[in-house]
């Protein structure tokens, strides 16, 4: 086989100019690597997985876009960071910050005249779904510890402050009496 047969690519190479897909018990180094519908190994990814962009299309810099990054950021970050959430966790909090978003633009619409049936019945079903969407990825109520000190761990938090103020009067320089 010549170079003239196949155009200007190596013989034996695949079609597209790229690997086939490894056999079965093939080496290690295939592992997690993608393959287009032809086989070929990909190694290029979308803007929107490499994180470039957030949206296929329209202007990512506008407000409803740099709203919805702010949002799916907070979530990210209660849920641990970027580093521990996984693709199907990321993929929910995109559609929790979509509907965070439209609903926010309907309590907005809600505050210049009053809701239309229509509207009240959006509103109920984007919380609904978004309440779901958030209870999936593990939102629950963290409740905070209310509960006084007793009355020694009290005193015993008195004395200390007490103690460190004075440590601060007598440390802040030497007495001079008037005299130096």
């Amino acid at each position: 086989m010549d170079n003239e047969s196949t155009g200007n690519r190596p013989p034996f190479s695949h079609p597209v100019g790229g690997p086939r897909p490894p056999a079965a018990g093939a080496s290690p180094d295939y592992r997690g690597k993608t393959f287009d519908r032809l086989g070929v190994l990909t190694d290029q990814r979308s803007a929107v997985t490499n994180g470039t962009r957030l949206l296929t299309d329209g202007d990512n810099r506008g407000p409803w876009a740099r709203r919805m990054k702010d949002v799916i950021d907070l979530h990210i970050s209660d849920l641990g960071g970027w580093d521990v959430v996984s693709e199907a966790e990321k993929s929910i909090l995109r559609r929790v910050a979509t509907l965070t978003i439209e609903l926010e633009r309907l309590e907005a619409k809600f505050s210049t005249r009053p809701p239309t049936d229509t509207d009240l019945n959006m509103y109920q079903r984007c919380s609904n779904s978004m309440r779901r969407l958030l209870e999936t990825v593990g939102i629950h109520r963290r409740p905070r510890d209310v509960t006084p000190p007793t009355l020694d761990t009290y005193l015993e938090s008195l004395s200390r402050s007490k103690a460190e103020q004075n440590s601060e009067i007598h440390s802040s320089g030497a007495q001079t009496n008037g005299r130096e």
